[in-house]
């Protein structure tokens, strides 16, 4: 930690930690199967939203704010219910656990039982539970070196073998979906197993990252129960879940509409370009961009020191104070940087690194925050220890600091090579923040440039030079500064519209099963 004082925690209410085996009675005068929950008013259709991870219990990225997020939205209009691997975060959080399914061995995939627990606002969350698969300290995908888990491949294919079970009717519950919304490789194989065992329920795959396909080696078809012939796959000698549940899956879905144009293309398609192609003629590979659930207000933000909206500049300007004597930096009048972000190549922070002595020489100042590959931790601590009192570093996270970063900074950094959809960027805009990024994926999608932030057009250090000068020329101007900031937080990034979208799809997958 390269500043003055450790960061602050915003008070949370203390958890009782209590046994499994406790908690799998309900609270008193408590039953879970008669609350009213978001679920209990929907008449639409029943979904199985699957996912590796969720906020309300363990976020290693983005997905775990999307799966927080969307199927809150969704429960409105359908049956919906999370699905998630039991990890120790899930078991320990202090929410009544009920059992109400299992499934059987099925070769080297062991048995698993199934909890039902529910939010605090009624969303009801299935569980996954094999204590040796999940119950364990650390990331649901990497252990403490950063090192995947070595029995990931066993791990995802049980979660995603139980999600195929439950759709069929085979795993005990009294539930059974009509559809499965899948996320990203950890589940994608659910789509693989429905069709091998000849269900016909409609699989919707969202892909939040190309990048990452959950590749083992290609003895991993025997030991996940694959039929012999399972070239669906295949990917250049090895198995690949996404690759399957690409080749599976009713409909692709990606986060956003620019995203789904761009892995078409060699350049970003991770070797899945043509296959995606075949897809997308198919009619099969649509955009669906994300959003930001009302969490991220800062009319209403209890992580701030003072909460402000549209207009109130001078009570922002408090936070960017606060921001500052939080962080050590030194008390100046230029522009406050920051990045906010996982610390990877895909996010450009080696860009930022070249960059980084333009903005100190023009009179700013960069905070950074993230984890990541230990190269581009590296970086951000080799910068802090360059330009003390100019530019701070702390390599971790924490959702209150970044709350108050995005309210206090006047610029957030986003040189991503390539951004699927990106969520930062919404929550500075949200925050009066303007975003300075690569225009690709979905930024380009959610930044309109010169009104609501500032693009550039190659993830070069050069072209990210270009855009610091634009933003020192704003910033030097106090009445296109407040107007940029205001064109900001008035756009809309609520799920709404996305909503819809995810109805109207839902909708038309089901009518096609019923009517085949």
């Amino acid at each position: 930690m390269n500043y003055a004082k450790p960061l602050r925690s915003t008070p949370s209410r203390p958890r009782t930690a209590a046994s499994v085996a406790r908690r799998e009675q309900p609270r008193a005068g408590i039953n879970p199967a008669e609350q009213t929950s978001t679920t209990d008013r929907s008449v639409g259709e029943k979904v199985l939203f699957v996912t590796s991870e969720m906020r309300d219990f363990v976020k290693a990225g983005g997905l775990g704010d999307v799966s927080a997020a969307l199927p809150r939205v969704l429960a409105h209009e359908h049956d919906v219910r999370v699905l998630i691997p039991g990890y120790r975060a899930v078991l320990q959080s202090g929410r009544p656990l009920r059992k109400v399914g299992a499934t059987r061995r099925r070769g080297e995939l062991p048995p698993c039982e199934i909890y039902e627990l529910q939010t605090d606002d009624g969303l009801r969350v299935l569980a996954v539970c094999n204590q040796e698969l999940f119950d364990r300290e650390g990331s649901p995908y990497v252990n403490a070196k950063g090192l995947g888990w070595a029995d990931n491949d066993i791990r995802f294919a049980t979660f995603s073998s139980v999600a195929a079970d439950i759709a069929a009717g085979q795993a005990g519950l009294a539930w059974q979906p009509e559809l499965l919304h899948l996320n990203d490789w950890t589940c994608a194989l659910a789509a693989c197993y429905t069709r091998w065992r000849h269900q016909s329920t409609p699989t919707v795959l969202t892909i939040h990252n190309l990048a990452y396909q959950g590749v083992f080696p290609a003895t991993t078809t025997r030991r996940i129960g694959a039929p012999e012939h399972a070239t669906e796959l295949d990917f250049h000698g090895q198995v690949s879940y996404l690759r399957g549940g690409i080749v599976r899956s009713d409909c692709l879905i990606t986060v956003s509409e620019s995203y789904a144009q761009q892995i078409v293309d060699p350049v970003y398609g991770c070797g899945m370009d043509r296959l995606l192609a075949r897809r997308r003629n198919e009619g099969r590979l649509v955009g669906i961009l994300n959003g930001i659930d009302d969490s991220w207000h800062p009319q209403h933000d209890e992580a701030l020191d003072t909460t402000f909206s549209v207009g109130e500049w001078e009570q922002r300007q408090c936070n960017t104070s606060a921001l500052r004597e939080e962080f050590g930096l030194e008390p100046i009048h230029g522009p406050l940087f920051i990045f906010v972000s996982r610390m990877v190549h895909q996010k450009g922070l080696d860009l930022v690194y070249e960059a980084a002595p333009q903005i100190i020489a023009a009179g700013g100042q960069l905070i950074l925050i993230g984890r990541g590959e230990p190269m581009f931790e590296r970086m951000a601590s080799m910068l802090a220890k360059r330009f003390p009192g100019r530019i701070a570093a702390h390599i971790g996270f924490k959702e209150d600091v970044a709350h108050r970063m995005f309210a206090g900074a006047d610029f957030l950094l986003m040189p991503s090579r390539y951004e699927p959809c990106g969520l930062s960027q919404m929550y500075a805009q949200a925050y009066g923040c303007l975003p300075i990024a690569h225009a690709t994926g979905g930024l380009n999608d959610t930044i309109e440039d010169g009104v609501s932030g500032l693009l550039f057009q190659s993830a070069r250090v050069s072209d990210l030079r270009g855009c610091l000068q634009r933003a020192f020329r704003i910033y030097a101007e106090p009445l296109l500064l407040e107007a940029m900031r205001g064109a900001a937080m008035l756009e809309r990034h609520d799920w709404s519209r996305s909503g819809q979208q995810y109805t109207r799809l839902y909708r038309q997958l089901c009518t096609q099963k019923a009517v085949a």
